[in-house]
C-alpha cells in the first residue's frame, strides 16, 4: 500500500498517469458515439448471427473496436495493428526494409511513418467492405446510398487514425504502450457484464445463488460449489500465465579474458535470457482470425445452396467444437513457430556474441554456438506453443465441463482476452517500478 502511495509523490509519474487516464477516457467516450441514422436494435440482433457475431467478438478482442453498434470507432485500432505486422513481416525479407530496421532510432521512425501512411488504405478497404455488407443485407441495416456509405467511411477511418494518434500520444507523453492500452480497455470493458452473469441470470434476472443450494438441484444451472470452483480457477489461471509469460531459459555466457600490462580483464560470467513464449500472443491472435473464414464460408453455401454437411461443418465451427480446437491447436502450432523463426535469429546473435567477445561455454562462436542457439529455440518455442494452446482452449473446457458457466465469463477464464490483459499488466508494472527505482524508491514487486 505505501508503495502504491509513493506513486503519487513523483509529480512527473503522477502526471504521465494522469495523461493515460485521460486518454483512455476519450478513447472510451468515442467507443460508444455511433455513426448517425442507424437502428441499432437491429445491429445488436444481427451480433448473434453465426459466424457474423463471432467476427465481431473477435475484433473487439483484438483491436477494442465497436463494429456490432457502428461507432466512430468502429474500426477500432486493427487497421494499424495489421499494417505493423505487415511491415514487420516484410523487414524480414524486403532489403529495403531490413536495411532501414537495421539504422537504429532513425531507422525504425521512418518505418512507423511508412506504417501511419498504410493504415489510411486499410482503414478505407475495410470499413467500406464492412459498411457496403450492412447496407445489402436483407433488413438493409445502413442506407445504401453512395454519399452516405462514402461519408460513413471518412468517419470510421478519421475515427482509426485518431485512435493512432492517442497511442502515440500516450507512448510519447504517458506510460505504458499505447496501442496495448487501447486493445486492454476494450478488453476490461467487458468485465462489469461478465461480473453481472455471474450472479444474475441473464434471460430472468434471477439472483443465480437465490434458488441454487450446494450441489445444485438443476443440474442445467451451476451450483455454489461450481462458483467456488471458477473463482479458485481463476486465480491459478492468472498465476500460470503470469508464470508463464515472464518465464526465460537463461543460456550461460562468458567474455573473453585478456591482459593489458599487469591487469587482467574480461571472464566475467553472464546469462543470454531466451522467453519460453517467445511469439508473445501473436499466434493465438492469427489462428484465430484464420479460423473464423472456414466458419463464414460453410454459412455461406450452406446459405446459398441449401447444403446439410456445409451446415453441419459451420455448427461445429460455430460451437468450437474437438474439430475446431484440433484445427486451433495445429494452427497455434505453426504460427508460435513461424512467429519465433522471423524476431528470433540464432546467427545474428551468435554473431553479435563473438563480436563482443562473448561465447557460450562448450560451444565454438559462429556457426556451433548459431546450431546450439537454434536447438535451444525449437524446445523453447514448443514448450511456449503448448501454453499458448492451453491458454486458447481453456474457455471452451470450461464451458464444456461446466455447461451452465455463460461463455462471456468462460472467455475471462483463458484465450487471447486474458493473455493480452496479462502481458499489458505486466508491462505496465515494469515500466512504474522503473520510474520508482530511477528515483531510488521501492519497486511494485519488490518485498
Amino acid at each position: 500500500m505505501n508503495t502504491l502511495l509513493t506513486i503519487f509523490k513523483i509529480p512527473e509519474l503522477t502526471q504521465k498517469i494522469g495523461i493515460t487516464l485521460l486518454f483512455l477516457a476519450v478513447y472510451r467516450i468515442g467507443y460508444h458515439i455511433p455513426l448517425p441514422i442507424i437502428d441499432q436494435s437491429k445491429i445488436q440482433a444481427l451480433q448473434g448471427e453465426g459466424g457474423f457475431g463471432q467476427l465481431l467478438g473477435m475484433a473487439a478482442t483484438f483491436s477494442g473496436s465497436q463494429l456490432g453498434q457502428l461507432t466512430i470507432f468502429g474500426l477500432g485500432i486493427m487497421p494499424y495493428i495489421s499494417a505493423s505486422i505487415l511491415f514487420q513481416l516484410l523487414a524480414n525479407f524486403y532489403p529495403p526494409l531490413e536495411k532501414l530496421q537495421k539504422e537504429g532510432e532513425s531507422g525504425r521512425k521512418k518505418i512507423n511513418e511508412y506504417t501511419r501512411y498504410a493504415t489510411i488504405p486499410i482503414c478505407l478497404v475495410q470499413s467500406w467492405m464492412y459498411l457496403n455488407g450492412m447496407a445489402s443485407t436483407p433488413d438493409q441495416l445502413i442506407f445504401s446510398s453512395f454519399f452516405y456509405i462514402l461519408t460513413a467511411v471518412i468517419t470510421m477511418t478519421a475515427g482509426a487514425l485518431f485512435l493512432m494518434w492517442i497511442g502515440e500520444q500516450i507512448d510519447e507523453y504517458g506510460i505504458g504502450n499505447g496501442i496495448s492500452l487501447i486493445i486492454m480497455a476494450g478488453i476490461v470493458s467487458r468485465l462489469p457484464e461478465a461480473f453481472k452473469r455471474f450472479f444474475v441470470e441473464p434471460a430472468t434476472g434471477e439472483f443465480r445463488w437465490s434458488s441454487i443450494q450446494l450441489g445444485g438441484a438443476d443440474a442445467s444451472r451451476p451450483g455454489l460449489e461450481i462458483f467456488i470452483a471458477l473463482a479458485v480457477l481463476f486465480v491459478v489461471v492468472v498465476v500460470f500465465i503470469i508464470i508463464m509469460t515472464k518465464a526465460t531459459r537463461r543460456i550461460p555466457t562468458q567474455s573473453a579474458r585478456h591482459t593489458r600490462g599487469r591487469r587482467v580483464y574480461g571472464g566475467t560470467r553472464q546469462f543470454l535470457p531466451l522467453k519460453v513464449n517467445q511469439s508473445g500472443v501473436m499466434p493465438v491472435i492469427f489462428a484465430s482470425s484464420i479460423l473464423v473464414i472456414p466458419l463464414i464460408i460453410f454459412n455461406w453455401i450452406a446459405g446459398t445452396f441449401q447444403a446439410g454437411w456445409a451446415a453441419g461443418l459451420a455448427s461445429e465451427f460455430m460451437r468450437q467444437s474437438y474439430i475446431y480446437n484440433l484445427f486451433y491447436i495445429a494452427l497455434i502450432f505453426a504460427f508460435a513457430y513461424f512467429w519465433a523463426a522471423i524476431t528470433f535469429n540464432p546467427k545474428e546473435v551468435a554473431n553479435n556474441l563473438r563480436d563482443y567477445g562473448s561465447f557460450i561455454p562448450g560451444y565454438r562462436p559462429g556457426r556451433r554456438t548459431a546450431d546450439y542457439l537454434k536447438k535451444v529455440m525449437q524446445r523453447l518455442t514448443f514448450v511456449g506453443s503448448g501454453f499458448l494452446a492451453l491458454v486458447a482452449i481453456f474457455p471452451s473446457m470450461v464451458t464444456t465441463v461446466m455447461p451452465g458457466v455463460d461463455p462471456l465469463i468462460a472467455s475471462f477464464y483463458g484465450g487471447t482476452g486474458l493473455l493480452i490483459m496479462i502481458s499489458v499488466a505486466l508491462d505496465l508494472v515494469q515500466k512504474i517500478n522503473s520510474h520508482l527505482v530511477m528515483r531510488n524508491y521501492p519497486g511494485l514487486t519488490d518485498d
